[in-house]
């Protein structure tokens, strides 16, 4: 049976855990992969940068995913054992509920459930009405607050991450998984940098796996600070909008579709030759392109297109169900073609393309 190393990274990289801050985990996988054939360094912050030189230094390719995945962290224990935590990162409440989690402690993982009062003993008020977080608590099994802080190990401050491994599902191209925002975009980057490997690029190429996205895209702006890129290009999860209840005028993606490519999002409107560039490279190699728009909330483009003089950028991305909960579903189809558009449009920004793309 042929290995299917694809699979096995995308199992790899949606596993390991790391909530904003607390991304090292993520970086390992990433250099696991990349050292051989890229080189590898970090910004002050954590930001993996791996470089592959092509035939020429410039121009500078920045293809950014974000380690991060949403998740919690510890905020205090109380007297009966039960931990209170915040949020990192953006989460709706009525997600939340039931989910079990993993508690990461210097003494190793502890698993644990998110409660609240259970439904019988509320009242008929109560029954109608969202639970906020702050009424909500991860039940560890601690009989006390001593006993989850001296044996446990769990102290504030500890990330706690959703728990909810990789599966394949029953049609065999839909991958259920947490963290696919961004891991898809992690991931992405190696497969290009992988497959550069045997292909001519008249470029250098930064595959960078930024930190603290999810928490104000503060890994880009180092990264890019540090590396001066000519190009950017956010690599990222898109909004998956084809379930009951879905609307176009909401989210024009579908699972199975192609690769979106964003025309706009509240963090930046991405650079118009470039954009129209990736789409005239899709049509081009027959590979199928969706566009969309997401009018509420940004990616790691909003801070790189800004760096210094300005750098042209795009977001292009998987389409997911399901994103900033604790699974979300991509199908392998969007995912490969993804793979091939990114290389494509690396294979196309020669010097010249570039120069043309910021002149008159």
């Amino acid at each position: 049976m042929n290995e299917d190393r694809t699979l096995e990274l995308l199992k790899e990289i949606t596993d390991v855990a790391g909530v904003s801050g607390y991304e090292d985990e993520v970086r390992k996988v990433i250099k696991k992969h990349l050292k051989d054939i890229a080189e590898i360094e970090y910004d002050n912050l954590g930001s993996i940068i791996c470089k592959k030189t092509g035939k020429s230094e410039t121009p500078k390719i920045m293809l950014a995913g974000h380690t991060d995945e949403i998740g919690f962290m510890v905020k205090f224990i109380t007297d009966e054992g039960f931990i209170k935590f915040g949020t990192l990162g953006g989460w709706w409440n009525q997600v939340m509920l039931a989910q079990r989690v993993v508690i990461k402690t210097h003494k190793g993982d502890v698993h644990g459930i998110i409660g609240s009062k259970p439904p019988h003993i509320l009242s008929d008020d109560e029954r109608n009405k969202v639970v906020d977080r702050k009424d909500m608590f991860i039940d560890v099994g601690a009989e006390s607050a001593k006993q989850a802080t001296d044996e446990f190990g769990i102290r504030p401050g500890d990330p706690i991450i959703p728990f909810s491994p990789f599966q394949v599902m029953s049609n065999g191209k839909s991958y259920l998984a947490k963290a696919w925002d961004d891991r898809v975009g992690c991931a992405l980057f190696i497969d290009v940098i992988k497959n550069l490997v045997n292909e001519d690029h008249p470029n250098t190429v930064y595959g960078v796996g930024t930190v603290q996205e999810e928490v104000g895209l503060r890994g880009a702006r180092t990264s890019a600070w540090a590396i001066q890129p000519d190009i950017g290009i956010a690599l990222e999860v898109g909004i998956a909008s084809d379930v009951p209840g879905g609307k176009k005028e909401e989210s024009m993606q579908k699972l199975g579709k192609g690769p979106a490519l964003l025309l706009y999002d509240s963090s930046m409107i991405p650079h118009i030759k470039l954009r129209d560039l990736i789409i005239d490279i899709a049509k081009e190699k027959d590979i199928p392109l969706q566009l969309d728009v997401m009018e509420r909330g940004g990616t790691d483009a909003g801070t790189i297109h800004i760096n210094m003089r300005g750098v042209p950028s795009v977001v292009i991305g998987v389409p997911c169900r399901y994103i900033h909960s604790h699974s979300g579903i991509i199908n392998r189809d969007d995912y490969d073609n993804t793979v091939k558009l990114i290389t494509e449009i690396v294979k196309k920004l020669d010097a010249e393309t570039v120069a043309k793309l910021v002149s008159d």
